[in-house]
């Protein structure tokens, strides 16, 4: 049972990894495209969407890379595995894409200073492949973003491309329709704001994680109170809550109890308390023997 489950896990995580390497290739093929209709074009918001599109490619490269890292086991330099490189590729990964948005911000500032003609139909046409390939590789991370910060960063690169490419096609149907060419630095502007909102609302996550905060839906006192309350437990003190990674958490507490007998069921009942209710399955518990009279003496 246990070896089938371990295969069933491994077959998933390299089902994984193939959907991640065709969007890394379709990616670069589409920013070569993009880059020369761009060019040929005189378009910002295309060569921008095109930069863009390099970066998911390299942006899903690091996911792999990082995916693969967090499935090595622990060993004597990492005991606890080493899960954290995930989070260390998101971090990577959502810099990555505001450095992205504050130069696409000037960029199409200075556009907007000193408008460029734009060929409206090849903006069109090269922005409405891109929409098809960016919707393939939305679809190709959609799942695996749901379970992993890591692929998460990647796929909001890719989310914000896709709608990104809509907004070229839009641009340029405005271009063709009204020659409206500060259009196209607009987009490029809407693009940016897109990219930093989703980016500043991600890296805080992971960078807390990182810094072993505590889970942001645990309060420690509210954990430590109800805890309390099981049967024989006088009081726990010195408690710690934190991250390892993304999925799994840890407790740390001194817990006094009123009965040397008591020790390994309330054990028990601590761990199975704290994995059905919080969430932990990883805990260090240090137990000692008092009285409520002596532990207020402490005091």
């Amino acid at each position: 049972m246990t070896h089938d489950h371990h295969h069933h896990g491994l077959a998933s995580a390299q089902g994984g990894d193939k959907r991640l390497i065709i969007a890394i290739g379709v990616n670069v093929l589409l920013t070569i495209v993009q880059i020369i209709g761009g060019v040929f074009s005189g378009s910002l918001a295309l060569i921008a969407d095109a930069i863009h599109n390099l970066s998911d490619a390299a942006a899903l490269a690091i996911a792999l890379i990082a995916r693969r890292i967090a499935r090595v086991p622990a060993d004597e330099d990492h005991t606890f595995g080493h899960g954290r490189a995930e989070l260390i590729g998101a971090v990577f990964n959502l810099s990555w894409l505001i450095f992205i948005g504050l130069f696409l911000i000037v960029e199409a500032i200075k556009r907007l200073l000193d408008p460029q003609p734009v060929e409206g139909w090849t903006v069109v046409v090269v922005a409405g492949v891109a929409l098809v390939v960016d919707v393939a590789t939305v679809m190709l991370t959609y799942r695996m973003a749901k379970q992993s910060m890591n692929i998460r960063a990647a796929f909001i690169h890719n989310l914000s491309d896709a709608l990104a490419s809509l907004g070229v096609i839009i641009g340029g149907v405005l271009i063709l329709t009204f020659d409206w060419n500060f259009v196209d630095a607009i987009v490029t502007l809407a693009i940016a704001g897109y990219i930093l909102a989703h980016a500043g609302m991600e890296i805080p996550k992971a960078i807390h994680i990182l810094m072993q905060g505590v889970p942001r839906d645990l309060d420690v006192a509210t954990v430590t109170e109800d805890l309390k309350q099981l049967d024989g437990i006088i009081d726990i003190q010195y408690v710690h809550i934190w991250h390892i990674d993304e999925h799994r958490r840890s407790f740390e507490g001194h817990i006094f109890v009123d009965s040397p007998a008591k020790m390994e069921p309330i054990k028990l009942l601590l761990r199975q308390r704290l994995a059905d209710s919080y969430d932990i399955t990883h805990s260090t518990l240090e137990f000692e023997f008092t009285t409520t009279e002596s532990l207020a003496g402490k005091v």
